[in-house]
């Protein structure tokens, strides 16, 4: 155990735990949450919220406050907060961590269609969707807004600020989410297309399932390159080089 703090960049299942476990444990740690979201879970232990300013401001952050360690452990579609965080800890000396869940991987039973970022993704939409489930979050609907002749069922958590598409109906609600209720959402909304980033991890993994159950085509958008840096996928894992590190 060390007498700095480590810094959790959070907002994510996996951050939650870690900062639980390390401050059970008799761990400094400090999480950081973007401030995305109007009633984040928070985690266990002293939170920041909000931006940081850039890589200057990050930088500058980090050498006011003792950081002796980070793990960024915000969500894989997170990308500017993972490049600035990169940059930072390499201009401050501060060790890095990043724990980032492992994506899914397609079976023989799903009937997926990968593509590299959002834009090509409303492409694809445009070819194949009648009825739409969009689980992208609220920040990436207006990607979609011009597609005019779709209805889209939009899952969120909070209600999107951007354009939306024409036809449309606004579902709020967080996960976890199960098998079941999922089978039946599609089932209900007459759902033909699912459009999802590869998040990973179980939580939201059930609509995969209920979709290959029904046969139902899912438009994947796949995670953007992050930076080269140390990178675990489970919070057992994250303690252990953390202990190497400061223990």
């Amino acid at each position: 155990m060390t007498d700095g703090q480590i810094l959790i960049l959070g907002g994510t299942g996996e951050a939650r735990a870690l900062a639980a476990s390390l401050t059970a444990a008799g761990w400094s740690v400090i999480s950081s949450l973007a401030g995305r979201v109007a009633n984040p879970r928070l985690p266990v232990g002293p939170v920041r919220i909000g931006g940081f300013g850039g890589v200057e401001g990050l930088r500058e952050w980090l050498r006011g406050n003792g950081i002796h360690a980070i793990v960024d452990a915000t969500h894989p579609f997170a990308a500017t907060i993972t490049r600035n965080a990169a940059q930072a800890a390499s201009d401050v000396g501060v060790p890095l961590l990043r724990l980032r869940r492992e994506p899914w991987v397609p079976s023989e039973s799903d009937h997926w269609v990968q593509v590299p970022d959002l834009a090509a993704a409303a492409e694809e939409v445009r070819r194949r969707g009648t009825r739409v489930l969009l689980t992208t979050g609220r920040q990436d609907v207006g990607v979609f807004a011009d597609v005019d002749d779709v209805w889209f069922l939009i899952r969120v958590v909070d209600p999107p600020t951007s354009e939306l598409p024409a036809r449309n109906e606004i579902l709020r609600s967080r996960g976890p989410y199960d098998y079941d209720s999922e089978l039946a959402l599609l089932r209900e909304h007459r759902i033909d297309l699912l459009v999802t980033k590869n998040s990973g991890g179980s939580l939201t993994k059930a609509k995969l399932d209920a979709a290959a159950t029904l046969g139902i085509e899912v438009i994947v958008v796949d995670r953007p390159t992050e930076p080269d840096v140390p990178a675990v996928s489970d919070v057992a894992a994250a303690e252990a080089w953390l202990e190497r590190l400061l223990g």
